[in-house]
């Protein structure tokens, strides 16, 4: 691991000379609408859970953990191929081809009618999740220059937000109520249950043609053009996002890493040998314990969560849109916070913050408090996650790895994060049956406060450090540099 003697020297030359123009904006938003599908196709599976498993007669832990995780399956392929595809395609050609996967997927989920198909294409939509989760970020961070890099990452996780929050809408508004009387064979012939969860599946195809647009219209990342020996575009690039002057110092900057790095050749195995072993240990730290904190299981299991507490059926999609709300008012407040406060105080704080909610969440149920009070104890969660470790997390993974290996890195990273999410939400029906809601949230609580301590020992502070000068830090510089700070 990293030794806490080395230190980042002082923040870039470079923050003085450029200021966020529209064009940054626009790309980074361009490249984010793969979040905002990320964070839809994820999220609405819990409004349509309870339809589509009537529908398909599902009734075992077993069953219902696999229509849950299945997604995440595919999640994780797409993550372990995204890092390849990306340095030999380019990273705009990978994003357009998980737009068009939203698209596809979304319409063929909806239109499923058998259980089997219903997860193949819910596999399907994972790969798209999985490839545009591990590039949006890495497009945007290497396309940002350095003083706002930390804001327009974590617009990726805003799109993220937003997406969850719009799919939470969307079921919402799509679900009809539901007769707390109703017998079964009325639940399964219900508008809810053969004709409902479709469409909140088929409506995320809007916004995936949208991106699809988007993304024929994006320049490729400046760094990837240089790597291709493409420097006459990369300078066409650097110069629209911040000037002659800048894209000059930029190129200088880029050029300068990758001859550094000439010598090496980028493989997979690269990834654990050296300084790149520590940089992957962190990344790959920060995505499972990203996971195991166990929000999530707030946002695919929440039906279960607040019936639990003792909600009524028609109220919990309302509180399920409130969750989502609190999440995306915390989420803006992260990206102000991100490029000010640093990404490790952020980190060490949100993990303090969640692991405490949790705690008295499951005393709460143990206790039995009002359901009030258990609403107020999740959002709790919710609100320190989104301000701290939902967009902290994907800004160090797209920053901590160098030029050469960068793909390669948040790929290994983000199937991590996928594989340690499948198992958190493949295992929750289970865990849930055999340990109580109050017992579950123990164990995620504990989760949490191990992260604040393994946070404070091993990872590193990045803020106002280009991304040539983090590698600096980690031994592929020229210097050794203090991270701490």
């Amino acid at each position: 691991m990293i030794q806490g003697s080395a230190k980042f020297g002082a923040p870039s030359a470079r923050s003085g000379i450029i200021r966020a123009t529209g064009y940054v904006w626009g790309i980074a938003i361009a490249a984010a609408m793969g979040g905002l599908l990320f964070g839809y196709d994820w999220v609405v599976i819990g409004g349509a859970r309870q339809f589509y498993e009537t529908y398909f007669h599902l009734t075992s832990t077993v069953l219902v953990g696999w229509a849950n995780s299945s997604a995440l399956v595919g999640c994780l392929a797409g993550s372990l191929v995204a890092g390849s595809l990306s340095d030999r395609y380019g990273r705009r050609r990978v994003l357009l081809v998980s737009a068009i996967l939203f698209a596809v997927s979304s319409v063929l989920t909806g239109t499923a009618h058998t259980f089997l198909h219903f997860v193949l294409w819910r596999i399907v939509g994972g790969t798209a999740i999985g490839l545009s989760s591990n590039v949006s970020p890495v497009y945007i961070a290497e396309s940002s220059p350095t003083p706002i890099r930390g804001r327009l990452v974590s617009l990726n996780q805003f799109a993220v937000v937003v997406g969850i929050l719009l799919a939470q809408v969307v079921n919402w508004l799509i679900a009809r109520p539901v007769a707390a009387d109703s017998n079964a064979w009325a639940l399964l012939h219900s508008w809810n249950v053969q004709h409902g969860w479709r469409w909140m599946f088929i409506a995320v195809a809007v916004p995936a043609l949208i991106f699809t647009g988007a993304s024929l219209l994006l320049p490729e990342s400046p760094r990837w053009l240089l790597v291709r020996r493409r420097e006459a575009e990369a300078r066409r690039v650097l110069e629209r996002i911040g000037g002659p002057a800048y894209a000059a110092e930029e190129l200088r900057s880029i050029e300068d890493s990758l001859a550094s790095e000439a010598e090496i050749q980028s493989s997979w195995r690269d990834l654990f040998h050296g300084p790149a072993r520590r940089i992957l240990l962190i990344g790959v730290g920060l995505a499972v314990l990203q996971q195991w904190t166990g929000i999530n299981v707030l946002f695919n299991y929440a039906g279960d969560v607040y019936r639990s507490a003792g909600f009524a059926a028609n109220q919990i999609f309302l509180d399920i849109v409130i969750t989502g709300t609190i999440n995306l008012f915390f989420t803006l407040l992260a990206m102000s916070l991100v490029d000010r406060l640093g990404r490790r105080q952020l980190m060490i704080y949100g993990s303090l913050g969640i692991g405490i909610c949790h705690l008295l969440c499951a005393l709460a149920y143990h206790a039995q408090w009002s359901a009030a009070a258990v609403l107020t104890l999740t959002l709790g969660a919710i609100a320190c996650y989104a301000v701290t470790l939902a967009p902290v997390t994907w800004v160090l993974i797209a920053e901590i790895f160098p030029n050469r290996i960068r793909a390669h890195g948040v790929s290994v990273s983000v199937s991590a994060l996928w594989a340690a999410c499948f198992l958190l939400t493949y295992s929750f029906p289970a865990l849930n049956a055999a340990l109580s809601t109050a017992g579950v949230f123990v164990g995620y609580g504990v989760i949490c406060l191990i992260a604040c301590a393994m946070i404070a020992a091993f990872v590193p502070e990045t803020k106002g450090r280009s991304l040539e000068q983090i590698e600096a830090a980690f031994g592929y510089g020229r210097r050794s540099l203090d991270w701490r700070r």
